[in-house]
């Protein structure tokens, strides 16, 4: 009788072990991957209109301001043109040096570009529904604000976007679309680093210039029948 309860006992804690095993044996769910690359790229974004690293950013500044400045010359045409052609002008000349340099010293170091080659540079198509996921997403969200505003659900927004509007035909009369590229370039490389060193004096004329503002708005909408947002019930 004492051995049949002691081998109950010894099956059991078996069992109850094997039960453990299998439950530790599971894998814990991974970190999703879409809640780090948002951040990530915000994050790489910031570092690089901060200056954080001047010779990443001024890197960064300089081509994309060049490639901005041959495009305001040349057409796209020309501009991808001369940028595959230098492109693969580099990559050529390497490639018979390095083979050069190789049959000079007899040695077997391979394809200069073996490392890059046996990258895998395909787009998964997990990454291609994550990232039409993301594009739909902000397509929805853009599209439903344009329906309020045209739509005139709040009649102060639609007329605040019918003055931008109106503001900006004089900008296009002066500015075309590559230049205006040009000077939002240089403005978001420009303007955080000015915002970061004088924030107290910045913040407190813009909170002078909103509460002005405020303030005509609020007379208007207090004069003009129909303006006046509807409160909530």
């Amino acid at each position: 009788m004492a051995d049949s309860t002691q081998s109950e006992k010894i099956s059991s804690s078996h069992g109850s072990d094997g039960f453990v095993d299998a439950s530790a044996g599971q894998k814990a769910p991974s970190p999703d991957k879409d809640s780090k690359s948002t951040p990530q790229a915000a994050s790489i974004v910031r570092e690089l209109i901060y200056w954080r690293d001047v010779k990443m950013s001024g890197t960064v500044f300089g081509v994309t301001l060049l490639l901005l400045l041959s495009l305001a010359a040349f057409s796209v045409v020309s501009v991808l043109s001369y940028l595959l052609l230098a492109l693969l002008i580099v990559t050529i000349s390497f490639r018979v040096f390095k083979s050069v340099v190789q049959a000079v010293q007899k040695s077997d170091e391979g394809h200069p570009f073996r490392a890059y080659m046996e990258k895998d540079i395909s787009l998964s198509s997990e990454s291609f529904s994550r990232y039409v996921d993301t594009g739909l997403r902000h397509g929805n969200c853009v599209l439903k604000q344009l329906s309020r505003l045209f739509l005139v659900e709040d009649l102060v927004d639609s007329l605040k976007l019918a003055v931008f509007m109106w503001l900006m035909t004089y900008v296009g009369a002066v500015f075309n679309g590559i230049t205006l590229l040009i000077i939002a370039h240089i403005l978001v490389f420009s303007i955080p680093v000015v915002y970061e060193k004088y924030k107290t004096p910045i913040d407190r004329y813009v909170g002078i210039v909103h509460n002005q503002v405020k303030s005509v708005v609020s007379k208007v909408q207090a004069k003009v029948p129909g303006l006046s947002k509807r409160k909530p019930e």
